[in-house]
């Protein structure tokens, strides 16, 4: 075993009383890159926060070269050259790239900013790592993903030795991961001894060294990644084996319940038309800026439309009006839960009842025990966990934000579920039972229609899919294109207008795997 250039040694940490992090020790290697991996609540970013100095322990220590660190002293993390990126990314969207790289460091000429030597220094360090940004450029013009490798930047140019990465792909496109993991692999490769918090199997795979899996607050799994399976992984996340993510489907009904036709939305190349059947779910594919969510938006009516109809159960519902839609027995769940989905500081009782503050209110009051009762039985049915209903929707774990989004819904009639990402940043555990949940509200006759980047998602759940590019639906696969081996390479063809199949109708079902 190589001499390690980080260590923690019997790490606790418990907050209320309850206990979040049981006795942790661990190590970590220069050059290597660690999965730190587990549920939501597993205890993961308590550990990240002790070892950068933001939490103190309750017992336990963390030492870099053999000197221990002040506990719960972030000065003294960085000066020892431990950096984090955290997931909700500390940079300053109104300073430019050169100023988030400098602040605090500021280079200076007598009692002015050098702000020449800094714009040049920044430059020579974003090509160190081939990264092509304007060091003038400001930085809330950046992606997410671009901003995200200019803090890591940014930790690695203070000299860094440890660096941790707080779930850092939750909030980019495909194609800023790539460019994530050169950077990863690049400060790998100077020695630099990397955290990667993730619980996504595929980039365990892509990137880590090593996987240590945490579970209620205890280390439950450290293997090199070669001596490991994902079953190995998965069974040691969620405490028993994962036998089938995706739960068995339903045969969907014959009656039609989501009737789209002719609609345009605004921005998009076309209008798109579709069906979905009592039961059905179906799937929504293509690359990131197809236009999934804006057509999810236009037929709830959050999102503006210049034409054509929705219809729910043979009843026409009012464009570009959401109470319209909601009255129709259309729910909608968003794509990013923590800013259009739910009010995290608000409880889970409260945010349950936002949709249908009519429906729990006579003359202006609220009728406490029929809200109550009807949230209660809502939440029941997903299984969520809580500490009860008074808890604030921003203390649960990602999976159970998710659960209180879309059971809120339940509270009263569901005829057509829209799901736009419905398990983004949510843990394999959490996404089997939302998956579970989806399925069995299906089986109930709602027709469901859900958008995903996650290809074996869409697979795994939907009945058929249609692909999008630029806002219409170029191509249609029945279960049978789904279970077809190359069905990936089918979706990428046609949204990227690689398929030959015209555009003015959607391919056949063989067409569109051959």
């Amino acid at each position: 075993m190589a001499e390690a250039l980080l260590e923690c040694s019997g790490i606790r940490k418990s907050f209320g009383g309850v206990p979040v992090l049981e006795g942790v020790t661990l190590h970590l290697e220069p050059g290597t890159v660690t999965a730190l991996s587990g549920e939501n609540g597993a205890g993961k970013s308590t550990l990240m926060k002790i070892v950068s100095g933001q939490y103190a322990a309750d017992s336990g220590t963390v030492s870099v070269h053999g000197k221990t660190l002040a506990s719960g002293n972030t000065r003294d993390a960085v000066r020892h050259g431990v950096a984090i990126v955290p997931q909700e990314l500390a940079s300053i969207e109104d300073m430019t790239v050169y100023e988030n790289l400098f602040v605090g460091r500021e280079l200076k000429r007598g009692p002015f900013l050098n702000r020449r030597a800094m714009i040049a220094e920044a430059r020579e360090t974003l090509a160190v790592f081939d990264v092509a940004i304007s060091p003038t450029a400001r930085m809330g013009s950046l992606p997410v993903g671009l901003r995200q490798i200019v803090e890591i930047v940014k930790a690695a140019r203070t000299g860094a030795q440890v660096m941790m990465l707080d779930e850092p792909t939750s909030a980019i496109s495909e194609r800023e991961v790539e460019g994530l993991y050169r950077i990863v692999r690049q400060l790998r490769d100077h020695g630099v001894a990397m955290v990667y918090t993730t619980h996504k199997m595929a980039e365990i795979r892509a990137i880590a060294d090593r996987v240590v899996v945490l579970r209620d607050g205890g280390l439950i799994l450290d293997e090199s990644i070669d001596d490991v399976s994902d079953d190995d992984i998965v069974t040691a996340m969620i405490g028993r084996e994962l036998e089938a993510l995706f739960p068995d489907r339903s045969d969907p009904g014959d009656d039609p319940v989501l009737e789209v036709a002719d609609l345009h939305v605004d921005g998009a190349s076309g209008p798109v038309s579709f069906t979905v059947r009592a039961g059905e779910i179906v799937g929504l594919a293509g690359l990131v800026g197809a236009g999934r969510t804006e057509l999810l938006e236009a037929i709830f009516g959050a999102r503006h439309s210049t034409g054509g109809s929705v219809t729910v159960g043979g009843k026409t519902v009012k464009r570009n009006q959401p109470a319209a839609a909601i009255s129709a027995g259309m729910a909608m769940v968003p794509e990013d839960r923590k800013l259009s989905g739910a009010v995290l500081s608000m409880s889970v009782l409260d945010n349950a009842t936002l949709p249908r503050m009519s429906s729990f209110s006579l003359a202006g009051w609220l009728r406490g025990k029929a809200r109550n009762t009807a949230v209660e039985q809502a939440m029941a049915s997903v299984q969520l966990r809580s500490r009860g209903l008074s808890q604030e929707v921003g203390t649960l774990s990602g999976g159970n934000q998710q659960k209180v989004v879309l059971a809120r819904w339940l509270t009263g009639d569901v005829n057509v579920l829209l799901l736009d990402e419905p398990t983004r940043g949510v843990d394999v555990g959490a996404r089997s039972e939302i998956y579970r949940i989806i399925t069995e509200l299906a089986a109930r006759g709602m027709a469901v229609l859900m958008a995903s980047s996650d290809m074996p998602e869409v697979v795994g759940l939907s009945h058929r899919a249609f692909v999008m590019r630029e806002g219409r639906l170029v191509g249609e696969l029945d279960r049978d294109a789904l279970d077809h081996p190359a069905v990936q390479e089918s979706v990428f063809r046609l949204a990227t207008a690689l398929d030959s199949t015209p555009e003015t109708s959607l391919p056949s079902d063989q067409e569109a795997v051959s």
